[in-house]
């Protein structure tokens, strides 16, 4: 056995995938928004190439989740993935033009919807269902190192080149990413589909009517419908309030509950081992409503930073979670990333319930009141996991 195969090489190469896929994750944020402004898009166009990519991430969820599942070869659907990424980030440097950021955008939405689920099987398939959580902690570890390695990485070659030239940077940082996957090629053998399909549409019927998967999809759908226009509203109050320190506190907000998840996240996947999903759910749930509180209440920037903590705590939590409780439900049924995939359809429902909703209350009744709403919503997720969600760790 060398460096190249073994579960310790395979346990490196998922924290290095990690990393390098959220640096290129990265890149698709922000910068395209700003990068079509100085090409000349308006506002109007900007956010249809938006809503494209939006879209069909959401549609795709459910469909790439059962691709994944049907195929034992997970190492294989991320590197045509992180290809995909490179292609989609090539588009938007070689051309500005609509056809060719329309496909861009729909191919990196598809290629999120895959890539995500085949690293949660790999993981799987590396640590089992017994350390599964602590494996999940280092994955979100190194994702969110990863995320602020990538904004500060493309930040600095935006301001020292052009916004077109972050999209080549992140061309370039799929090239480690794919290499990360060599060591992983191993875990393939483990992942085999060992039913027949009489008996996979029978689990499958099984699986997305669980109980527990149903109200964890609805605690997962009210969360994100309170937190997704959370951060945009307030971005845009303290633009309005201080327009000369807008720049800086936004790159704060989004930088520090990367550190959290940072230092949170291994500790967060030991808890959920030992002291089971429900207590720690509620708790991931619950910051969010205090933090929408908190927003509505207070003006002052500098008072509002140390309140962005708890999007870190919420954070941690969920990259967690997430995965972790659909293993429990669905993790030897066969379908893991079509379960994924389901929640993940929630998740996007209620990201466009949030920006739309949000906006419109904003508009007509001002941001407290916006804010006020969201956190209500977010104050329902938690009811409903307090309520309605039972413990899923399996017994020991």
């Amino acid at each position: 056995m060398n460096r190249w195969t073994g579960p310790g090489a395979a346990g490196r190469g998922l924290d290095w995938l990690n990393l390098f896929v959220a640096n290129v994750q990265t890149g698709f944020g922000p910068f395209i928004a700003v990068y079509l402004t100085t090409r000349g898009w308006t506002q109007t166009g900007i956010g249809l190439a938006l809503t494209i990519g939006t879209v069909t991430a959401m549609v795709s969820q459910i469909p790439a989740g059962a691709l994944v599942d049907a195929t034992a070869r997970k190492t294989l659907v991320a590197g045509f993935s992180i290809a995909a990424f490179t292609m989609s980030a090539l588009l938007f440097a070689a051309t500005p033009g609509p056809l060719a950021v329309y496909c861009a955008e729909i191919l990196h939405g598809f290629s999120s919807c895959t890539l995500g689920p085949a690293i949660a099987a790999m993981s799987l398939a590396l640590a089992g269902r017994t350390a599964l959580g602590v494996r999940l902690g280092r994955n979100a570890r190194y994702g969110s190192i990863g995320n602020a390695v990538g904004a500060a990485l493309m930040g600095l070659c935006a301001y020292l080149l052009s916004t077109r030239s972050v999209f080549f940077l992140t061309a370039a940082l799929t090239l480690p990413a794919a290499f990360a996957l060599l060591p992983l090629r191993v875990l393939d053998r483990t992942m085999v589909v060992h039913y027949v399909m009489p008996a996979r549409v029978e689990r499958l019927r099984v699986v997305l009517w669980d109980r527990r998967l149903l109200v964890f999809a609805g605690c997962a759908l009210l969360f994100t419908c309170g937190n997704a226009a959370m951060l945009p509203i307030v971005s845009g109050a303290i633009t309005k309030h201080a327009p000369t320190e807008a720049g800086p506190m936004i790159a704060a907000f989004i930088v520090l509950p990367q550190l959290v998840v940072a230092l949170l996240s291994p500790t967060i996947g030991v808890w959920a081992q030992r002291h089971g999903r429900r207590p720690i759910l509620i708790l991931g749930l619950a910051a969010l409503p205090l933090r929408g509180c908190l927003f509505a209440g207070l003006v002052d920037p500098v008072l509002l930073l140390p309140v962005q903590l708890l999007d870190g705590l919420s954070a941690a939590c969920l990259a967690v979670l997430l995965p972790l409780i659909v293993s429990d439900v669905a993790g030897e049924s066969g379908h893991y990333t079509l379960a994924l995939g389901t929640v993940g359809f929630a998740m996007g429902i209620g990201a466009a319930v949030s920006t739309t909703a949000a906006g419109m209350i904003a508009d007509r009744f001002g941001d407290p009141a916006a804010l006020l709403l969201l956190a209500a919503v977010a104050l329902a997720a938690a009811l409903l996991a307090v309520v309605g969600m039972r413990e899923t760790a399996p017994a020991a």
